[in-house]
């Protein structure tokens, strides 16, 4: 029994002992667990998918979706969305939603359809059929529509419309993302406004700038015309529009296009602006503006060329090239009229010219030209202080020389030219020849005499107020001076160098466009050919260009 007492009293000892030991333990502060070892703290799963609302809630044996119908409401980090019936997979955090299926997204954002798969993880939405979305500036209808809530971005690839107040806007696949208010349409795309039609391979759409991206090739079609582009924008609202890439824009009849490297252009007003190559045809009145800078209004016609700007006219059969520092075109109903200026230089077959400025007139044939005016047929040579040429059909008809004219015949033989000058002269031509040369008031020539084995009898100088010539195959046929005349003929031997030339003689061949790309060599004169001409001694009233 003793034995048993003490044994008791050991084992109860023991167990105060470590009874205490404990209490001293629980007792004593704890130690502080190093920041890098705490555990992370456990944030609440805001992505859970709430079921708030359903009149009847069933769960089928060996179906793992819970059945949902009546008045079903879901909500999911800040998104409502609504239906008649759903089947909620708690397990995978998503839904099926089915019938007058509604999502809203604060006050921004509304999406209707019949049917709808929403996953909570990825917070994307997969809506079917008769599927309608809504914001605040535009409205898109399609049957297929997958929703990315996270980039915000509702796209479809079955074919849809995107409508707003302005436009209409149909393609088999598009994406419209609400908060950038941007849309991009790919795949038989069509804008339609109440103006005008685009077709677009790809667009990008802003709902709120009205500003259409056109991404590939497209094509804009109107009342007053049609743009053929494969990149650029156009502004819905205004109709201002940039095109690049050798865009083209046509008049309504298809007779007018106006093609660039880069294309300012505004329907409204019918104002183009060409940077880069500019190319502007009228088909109906056969004219070619170009240049690396052109401007151009549909509605009025009026043109402008500068940097390398020449005008090809090809409405009769020999074609005219016209180059000038600025060019600018205008044209009717009916005419045309085409100004130069600065470094004027033109070419025809059968006549070329250089002046400062230059008008051409397709009301009367005309071409005036004004500043140190030259042109050349053949082997002759004239200039003047004012050149009128007289165009009639396919050919050059007369040229009227005004206030001061010096007329030019090359011989071919060194240093002898034939030589007219007067107040005023006209010279006629036949099938592209000088065969008449008229000279009124002042008239003076040097004229080699030939005889009929070619022998040169000698330098004949006339001078008398009027004076007419007679001229076949570039030869002296009949010479008429009236009505009071004097007349010398020097041997050729006893010729002084002063007496083969008439005043103000200059020979400019050198300046001559030798054919139609010869046009744009600059107008520079010689040293000693600048300012050679006589003074002006027969005033009157300028033309003006």
């Amino acid at each position: 029994m003793k034995k048993l007492l003490l044994q008791f009293i050991r084992e109860s000892t023991l167990i105060v002992s470590v009874l205490f030991v404990l209490i001293l333990t629980l007792k004593a502060e704890p130690k502080p667990v190093p920041l890098a070892q705490q555990p992370p703290v456990q944030q609440p799963d805001v992505r859970v998918v709430e079921m708030k609302q359903a009149d009847l809630w069933s769960k089928r044996e060996g179906f793992d979706a819970e059945v949902l119908t009546g008045n079903v409401i879901f909500y999911h980090e800040g998104a409502y969305m609504y239906c008649d019936s759903a089947y909620l997979y708690q397990q995978n955090n998503s839904f099926e939603a089915f019938s007058n299926v509604t999502m809203e997204q604060g006050d921004t954002i509304f999406v209707y359809g019949d049917y709808l798969f929403y996953d909570g993880n990825t917070r994307l939405a997969r809506l079917r059929d008769n599927i309608r979305m809504e914001d605040q500036t535009a409205t898109l209808f399609t049957d297929s529509l997958d929703y990315d809530r996270i980039a915000n971005l509702g796209y479809y690839f079955e074919g849809g419309m995107l409508v707003d107040e302005e436009n209409e806007l149909t393609s088999y696949w598009g994406q419209y993302a609400p908060d950038t208010k941007e849309a991009v349409f790919s795949d038989s795309v069509k804008l339609v406004n109440e103006d005008y039609t685009i077709f677009a391979d790809t667009l990008k759409y802003n709902t709120e700038t009205k500003i259409a991206d056109l991404l590939g090739p497209s094509r804009i079609v109107s009342d007053s015309g049609y743009i053929y582009t494969d990149r650029g924008w156009y502004n819905t609202l205004t109709e201002e529009s940039r095109l690049f890439n050798r865009s083209q824009v046509y008049s309504n009849d298809g007779k007018k296009v106006l093609i660039g490297d880069t294309i300012f252009y505004n329907r409204l007003s019918g104002d183009g602006e060409a940077f880069g190559d500019m190319y502007l045809e009228d088909k109906e009145r056969k004219t070619i503006l170009k240049g690396n800078y052109g401007y151009y209004n549909e509605q009025t016609g009026y043109g402008l060329a500068t940097d390398s700007a020449f005008v090809l006219d090809y409405s009769q059969m020999d074609s005219l090239f016209l180059y000038g520092d600025t060019l600018i075109m205008s044209t009717d109903s009916i005419y045309r009229n085409v100004k130069a200026f600065h470094n004027v230089r033109f070419w025809r077959s059968d006549i070329q010219g250089v002046s400062d400025s230059l008008h051409y007139s397709s009301r009367d044939s005309m071409i005036y030209m004004l500043g140190n005016p030259v042109i050349w047929n053949e082997s002759n040579q004239i200039l003047g202080y004012q050149i009128n040429v007289y165009l009639n059909d396919s050919t050059v008809e007369k040229a009227h020389i005004i206030d001061y004219a010096l007329a030019i015949q090359d011989r071919g033989v060194m240093d002898q030219y034939n030589q007219l000058s007067g107040k005023e002269m006209t010279a006629f031509f036949n099938n592209g020849e000088l065969y008449n040369v008229l000279v009124e008031g002042n008239a003076m020539s040097l004229y080699y005499l030939v005889e009929d084995d070619g022998t040169v009898i000698g330098l004949n100088k006339t001078e008398s107020p009027y004076l007419s010539m007679d001229i076949e195959e570039e030869k002296l046929q009949k010479l008429k001076l009236w009505p009071a005349t004097t007349a010398v003929t020097t041997p050729l031997p006893q010729l002084l160098p002063e007496q083969k030339r008439l005043e103000g003689f200059v020979w400019l061949d050198y300046l001559r466009p030798l054919n139609s790309l010869d046009i744009f060599r600059r107008n520079i004169r010689e040293i000693g050919d600048v300012d050679e001409q006589p003074q002006r001694r027969f005033e009157r009233e300028d033309v003006t260009l």
